[in-house]
């Protein structure tokens, strides 16, 4: 196959996938026939894109040009209900499903013997070798394959006529999960393959999450103030199980394509033209280039098993560099009739094996346990121990994750314990091996910083010292920073760090008293930067409520809920007044919330905190509630969800009636007045309506709604 015919999308042909135009007419001017064939161009394009950025990393377009195309094409598909079932912009998620169903895989999956010996290794190649020559094959011409073996959580993924069909995980390797909608959200999956794929193509992949994003997710959960994942095949394996595909959308998983479970050519679309299965497991791995399925590069075929044994510990050379996770390598057998008479036992096949690296545990003391505060407040103990070698490595801590997890492994200063290790990751106490003390840890009851009662949220504990803690201060001042808070621009993490090293900021309130004079002496500013920074925050002296709001890292109030309680009490007195029941009355806050919040401005030092900062003339202006809204109140007091797609963008129709003096929020509630429902609704939402006893309203009855209000619907497109 040459190139040009393996792409999804031909530039020549395409004028969407080199240098893209990103100006579009409005929907509205365009007839049917010409958004299906914009539409069409547009879905090439994107998976062009796709292919290009997750699997050869080489992208054509930068992020926002991507952003723009893939933003029209779902603007086209809702405004004309286009059938998007095979479209890119299903990779967003759909509705949650109510349990994980099971199906049968095209072949099994099966296990493959292992061992951490060369040995071992060597003894599986002489039973190759002498199974072939029974069979009347030459041993001389055995050819291995060896390739990483991957720490993810396997998959089998099905394509029919070249189209995304199901994928389901490994289960017992007859039969598995079915993880298709939670698959398909998985950029590196493409959802259709290029070239002229057979009509049913079964392979076999590894789905992981790149170290790299695996550490900024943890950041992402612990500023939240939830737990963290221990390790990336964890978040993986929990991440894809989840029965939402949208919260698998937004977690940064990817894929490598390894194995050719299924291969039928029979009634392809191509015909005569459809490729038959090559004769070899490597040509399997290079027919995967050809169909746009990403494999690693780390292959390597060998002609002994010296070599590849070699190839092992090369690559265990390299673990560490390495974006992924590896525990070994696979061997296997590169030509397909000698693997089908080598055969397989009920377990594993006799022709792969898998050598793996050597454990990365040791066995040591804990000489002390340490109790960490972050940012958010939340404390992680730390186990301090008598050095150990870990896989070439010295390791004298390791996290104990939470008061929770402590308590399961009833570990104590003395005990002896287990340390694993592997790569990036945190080492960690997976348990105690030798109980040498009395009793379990006893968790400190207040913050080892600043003394404040700390408070226990399920398996986790938190500093209750909020914007008072010093150790939360960083935080603190980062998220007030933030672009969706106050957005003051040059106030990063390494400048607050310095400003906190320099004790010219102890609290949030202090960003204020700072001076031109004060920063331009600090390392690495000028009289220029240091304005700019000053000048950025005067500009915040008068910010919006709900960015207010936002900026003081509540907890479980985000810019949505933000907005909600600043257009519900309309200025910041009335929320600091409000009780939990009042907090309770907001869309989207429901008890845990409210509580949340009441605890936040309850604590002095947050009180004060917010006291200093108005002292320091930071006075949030105040919002027009819906009791004063006027002549745009004309659907106040109600509550309108919508589901499915409309006339009009989502976010369009809820802009709209949010103008109007009404509340639209994402889920159905007892307080929900309308549920409104276009083509191809959530069924959860329908579900939650009924349960609720909620009205449901089809699009020309919420026209005609809106219409007895002096509403048109719908909006007028402004541009």
């Amino acid at each position: 196959m040459t190139r040009s015919s393996t792409r999804h999308a031909d530039p020549e042909e395409n004028p969407y996938v080199e240098d893209p135009p990103t100006e579009f007419e409005p929907v509205d001017e365009l007839s049917t026939e010409a958004a299906e064939r914009q539409a069409e161009l547009l879905r090439s394009a994107i998976r062009e894109h796709d292919h290009r950025y997750y699997v050869e990393a080489d992208p054509l377009v930068a992020d926002a040009t991507y952003d723009r195309l893939f933003d029209r094409l779902r603007a086209l598909e809702a405004a004309f209900e286009l059938d998007a079932e095979r479209s890119p912009t299903r990779r967003v998620g759909g509705e949650p499903l109510d349990e994980l169903a099971t199906v049968e895989h095209v072949a099994p999956m099966r296990s493959i013997d292992s061992a951490k010996e060369a040995d071992a290794v060597r003894e599986f190649d002489e039973r190759v070798r002498s199974g072939l020559r029974e069979a009347g094959f030459d041993p001389s011409d055995l050819r291995y394959v060896c390739e990483p073996k991957f720490d993810g959580l396997s998959v089998e993924v099905v394509y029919e006529d070249g189209e995304y069909a199901r994928a389901a995980t490994r289960g017992d390797g007859v039969a598995g999960d079915d993880v298709t909608e939670q698959v398909r959200t998985v950029r590196s999956v493409p959802g259709k393959l290029r070239g002229t794929p057979p009509s049913r193509l079964a392979v076999r992949g590894e789905v992981y999450m790149p170290r790299d994003a695996f550490e900024a997710y943890n950041e992402e959960l612990i500023e939240r103030g939830e737990e963290p994942f221990a390790n990336p095949r964890n978040a993986a394996a929990g991440t894809l199980r989840q029965l939402d595909p949208a919260v698998v959308a937004e977690r940064p998983l990817d894929v490598f394509f390894f194995d050719v479970l299924g291969w039928e050519t029979a009634g392809a679309d191509g015909g005569e033209d459809a490729p038959d299965r090559p004769d070899t497991h490597r040509g399997d791995l290079l027919a995967f280039d050809d169909f746009g399925l990403r494999r690693t590069d780390r292959v390597e075929r060998v002609d002994d098993v010296d070599a590849a044994i070699d190839f092992r510990d090369r690559l265990g050379e390299d673990r560490d560099g390495l974006n992924y996770g590896i525990d070994g390598v696979v061997i296997t057998v590169d030509e397909h009739d000698a693997r089908d008479a080598l055969g397989s036992t009920s377990r594993a096949p006799r022709w792969a094996f898998a050598y793996k690296f050597p454990p990365r545990t040791a066995t040591t003391t804990v000489e002390d346990v340490t109790v960490q505060v972050g940012r958010t407040g939340r404390l992680t103990p730390v186990a301090e121990l008598d050095p150990v070698d870990v896989d070439g490595v010295t390791v004298s801590r390791a996290t104990l994750h939470n008061p929770a997890e402590i308590e399961a492994l009833g570990v104590n200063v003395g005990d002896r314990v287990r340390i694993y290790r592997a790569g990036d990751v945190i080492p960690y106490v997976p348990e105690v091996v030798e109980k040498r003390s009395s009793g379990t840890y006893a968790f400190p009851e207040r913050c080892p910083i600043c003394g404040a009662p700390v408070e226990r949220e399920g398996p986790l504990a938190f500093c209750t010292g909020g914007l008072g803690c010093p150790a939360q201060l960083d935080r603190a001042v980062e998220h007030w920073a933030r672009r969706d808070a106050l957005d003051v621009e040059g106030l990063g993490p390494e400048r607050v760090e310095q400003l906190r090293e320099a004790g010219l900021v102890e609290s949030l309130p202090d960003l204020y008293d700072l001076t031109v004079a004060d920063l331009a002496e600090l390392e690495g500013w000028g009289e220029t930067s240091a304005r700019n920074l000053v000048g950025a925050l005067e500009a915040t002296r008068e910010p919006p409520l709900d960015r207010f709001l936002a900026g003081l890292g509540i907890p479980d109030v985000g810019p949505t809920t933000a907005d909600a309680l600043a257009r519900a009490f309309g200025d910041l007195d009335a929320l600091l007044a409000a009780d939990e029941a009042a907090l309770r009355e907001v869309d989207d806050v429901g008890p845990a919330v409210a509580a949340s919040i009441r605890d936040f401005f309850d604590a002095e030092e947050n009180r004060e905190a917010i006291e200093a900062l108005r002292e320091r003339g930071v006075e949030p202006r105040p919002v027009e509630t819906p009791d004063a809204a006027g002549d745009d109140a004309s659907l106040e007091g109600m509550t309108f969800v919508f589901t499915g797609s409309l006339s009009t963008t989502r976010d369009e129709a809820q802009a709209l009636v949010e103008a109007h003096g009404a509340n639209a929020t994402s889920s159905v509630s007892g307080n929900t007045d309308y549920l409104v429902v276009g083509e191809s609704p959530g069924r959860s939402k329908r579900a939650d309506a009924d349960a609720e006893d909620v009205p449901v309203l089809e699009e020309a009855d919420f026209a005609d709604l809106l219409a007895d209000h002096g509403i048109d619907w719908p909006p007028e497109d402004e541009a």
